[in-house]
């Protein structure tokens, strides 16, 4: 069996907390692979008790106790520090613990004590003030983890599994953001991912294009036929099966899913729009292009009911349960011949 999986804590004045407990009560019916929260176990203990769920927080040392304490209780491996956390109210002073959090479980990962990193939301604006650097997660995970690869993004549900090229940028800056070597790099990346993370043989990538029908032969703007074809052309040329670009108004429905394994959008909304209109509250975030499993729920801290024992845990869930099956796969796959192995 691989190691437990790593859930960080997230925004504490989030549902992190909440989904995390949730998550532990629907362990049996939903199969989960053990797992433990890097937190403070006596702020666990206080959401169990304010919100009336019969969840124990068991302190452990190390990832190796989580089996046995996960048929006791929810395991939490302690930040060392207590956090005081208000529901709905971010404190810039939890941005230590919050990062501290993300950094164990990236640490215990890369060391082989946890399977995966299973990342609760956290509140960008609140640890930008506090002088965090990064967009988010994924640029921040990609610096612990020494990667020289750029990161991807991905979000996947068991319909559609959408990477958007641009990611955060405001939709005026993404013409000039987008080049044939970004859009390469991504279908390298996500094809490689969906390979050795899903199993795929032979995975098959659909790429929309950036303007309405993919520019209209020219009519509609130059991009697609300038940028995105030839990049489409040279992934073909190294041997992956890719397609496009299509227009993006007709690439969602469910006859056109059915032609590809994975979309490459152009921009964030391209990307996320469908997905989460398909299948909102189980799909999932996943960091492709790290040497480490990560997976997310996808929604944001819910700061508008936190504490308020509304928050629905089904994202994270699914978060968990993809994480484990990818770090299962890597499992076997490390445990086959060397001329067994999958590519």
């Amino acid at each position: 069996m691989p190691p437990p999986l790593a859930v960080t804590m997230g925004e504490p004045a989030g549902i992190g907390g909440e989904i995390a407990l949730r998550a532990w009560l629907q362990r049996k019916a939903e199969r989960l692979h053990p797992f433990f929260l890097i937190d403070d176990p006596e702020r666990l203990a206080g959401i169990a008790t304010d919100l009336d769920l019969p969840v124990a927080a068991i302190r452990i040392d190390s990832p190796d106790a989580c089996a046995e304490a996960f048929g006791v209780g929810l395991p939490v491996l302690p930040l060392g520090t207590a956090v005081q956390a208000d529901p709905s109210r971010p404190k810039p002073e939890n941005t230590a613990a919050v990062l501290q959090s993300i950094r164990q479980a990236v640490t215990l990962t890369l060391s082989g004590a946890a399977s995966a990193v299973v990342t609760n939301p956290i509140h960008k604006q609140v640890l930008m003030e506090a002088g965090f650097h990064h967009p988010g997660h994924t640029e921040y995970l990609a610096e612990l983890c020494g990667s020289a690869e750029k990161p991807v993004m991905m979000l996947a549900g068991d319909a559609l599994r959408v990477v958007p090229v641009t990611v955060h940028r405001p939709l005026a800056e993404v013409p000039a953001s987008l080049s044939g070597a970004l859009i390469v790099e991504t279908g390298r990346t996500t094809a490689l991912a969906l390979r050795t993370r899903f199993g795929i043989d032979r995975p098959r990538l659909a790429v929309a294009g950036l303007n309405p029908h993919a520019g209209e032969g020219g009519q509609l703007g130059t991009e697609d036929a300038e940028i995105v074809a030839p990049a489409v052309a040279q992934l073909r040329g190294e041997g992956l099966d890719v397609a496009g670009p299509f227009a993006a108004d007709s690439l969602f429905h469910p006859a056109a899913r059915a032609r590809y394994d994975a979309a490459l959008c152009m921009y964030h909304d391209q990307a996320l729009i469908p997905i989460k209109t398909i299948d909102f509250e189980r799909a999932v975030n996943v960091t492709l292009g790290l040497p480490i499993i990560r997976t997310s729920p996808d929604h944001g801290t819910a700061l508008d009911i936190a504490g308020r024992g509304k928050a629905s845990a089904t994202s994270l869930i699914a978060a968990l349960a993809m994480a484990a099956t990818m770090a299962a796969r890597s499992h076997r796959s490390a445990g086959e011949p060397r001329s067994a192995a999958r590519p």
